[in-house]
């Protein structure tokens, strides 16, 4: 007989809450953390693009200078988030040998690689840190945060792009289901809000130019969206097999009914335009999750407000739900907090979450003009979700034709 997993902490530390009852209550709201960039590099390297979605509450005021100055960024987001979300757990008592953790990224330590390279070209060798490599490593916030845990079963890192966060939590359902665990911390950080990044995917085309308004520059399924806004963060969510939560006497927001994960292996960063890796991600995470499309109430979008990338989730949708896509409330909330990259998709796990554990479904912003060929019923205004037994899919696509697919399932 399978697992059943469950749902039973959140943390998350984003562009429009430090913590997840502010990021909820902003998203409800649609509130958005796009700020005008003030740093010197800005004008410095003459940077195209001049704003991003920067954390709302700094590290610094949440660790303390110490172990902060031990940890990339991307480590000092992740371990906020999963302090969050294991407090909010009440987990007390457990055995660590029983405790893993799933915790993903996109790029890493980039801010730690590339400052370390430029004191290595100023000043030398000797004056490189020698806490370079664990800072900067893809996996120095799944160790950090199974250090700080205890979790002795697996410390585990998904690097899918875009898609990572998402993964991350199709590989805790697995490790439970197999018995390997019976708790697992899953999540995603990223802080990429450094000159270079900045600089390569406004190379490519893919940022926002709405240098005079950032706020409205993340516009999902507008007919006028230019590019995603670069933003920064993490999430991160506990999974329990239900016998354990249930026998601790947990509250538990929901149940990880499905997931799944794909590869377009069509090209290194467009999406395949029909669809097809996105539609068999979605369809596959339903049937892990006994799920049929009258069931799924909500959809969290990848969306990202780029001009090729919306149109083929829309026909993945479409392929996978029918025409009761037509009745599914879809909210796009990188409008809000711009796009988290390798966060992304354990931010809008919690966002997802949320949405069915209370009933209600975050806003999507800056949609003006919808896209006639995106005819989603996109949440533009307060909208409260079906009573009863419902499901929810959030949606992550990335660079290299990763999807990835999470259902939620109320309980």
């Amino acid at each position: 007989m399978t697992r059943k997993v469950v749902i039973t902490g959140l943390g998350a530390t984003t562009p429009i809450g430090g913590d997840v009852p502010t990021m909820w209550n902003n998203a409800l709201k649609g509130v958005s953390g796009a700020r005008t960039l003030e740093d010197d590099w800005v004008a410095q390297y003459e940077l195209p693009v001049h704003f991003a979605a920067r954390c709302s509450t700094p590290a610094l005021d949440v660790l303390s200078r110490v172990e902060a100055k031990r940890m990339d960024p991307s480590t000092q987001f992740g371990v906020i988030a999963a302090r969050e979300a294991w407090a909010d757990s009440g987990i007390t008592e457990f055995d660590k040998d029983r405790l893993a953790v799933a915790f993903a990224t996109g790029i890493g330590g980039v801010w730690t690689l590339l400052d370390a390279w430029d004191t290595l070209k100023a000043k030398g060798p000797r004056r490189v840190l020698p806490m370079t490599v664990p800072m900067l490593m893809p996996n120095g916030v799944a160790a950090a945060v199974s250090l700080d845990l205890g979790a002795r079963a697996g410390a585990h890192t998904p690097v899918s792009a875009c898609a990572s966060g998402t993964e991350a939590l199709h590989l805790g359902l697995e490790l439970i289901r197999s018995g390997k665990a019976d708790v697992v911390m899953c999540g995603g950080a990223e802080a990429a809000i450094h000159p270079m990044p900045l600089a390569a995917f406004a190379s490519m085309q893919a940022l926002s130019r709405r240098n005079d308004d950032p706020q409205g520059a993340s516009r999902p399924y507008d007919t006028g969206r230019d590019g995603f806004v670069m933003g920064e963060g993490a999430g991160a969510l506990v999974l329990e097999a239900e016998e354990h939560a249930l026998a601790r006497g947990a509250r538990i927001y929901g149940e990880l009914a499905g997931t799944s994960v794909t590869a377009d292996a069509y090209h290194i960063t467009a999406p395949d335009p029909q669809g097809l890796g996105a539609t068999r991600a979605l369809k596959a995470a339903m049937f892990d999750g006994r799920i049929q499309a009258e069931d799924v109430v909500h959809v969290n979008a990848h969306a990202t407000s780029t001009p090729v990338g919306d149109k083929p989730e829309y026909t993945a949708l479409r392929a996978a739900l029918g025409t009761h896509v037509d009745n599914v409330a879809v909210s796009a909330t990188k409008s809000q907090m711009g796009h988290l990259l390798g966060a992304s998709g354990a931010v809008e796990a919690v966002l997802t979450v949320l949405a069915v554990y209370e009933r209600r479904a975050p806003l999507t912003i800056n949609l003006e003009n919808q896209d006639p060929e995106i005819p989603l019923d996109v949440v533009t205004s307060p909208r409260t979700l079906p009573g009863g037994s419902i499901v929810a899919l959030s949606n992550s696509f990335g660079f290299g034709g990763h999807n990835a697919v999470v259902a939620i399932r109320s309980v």
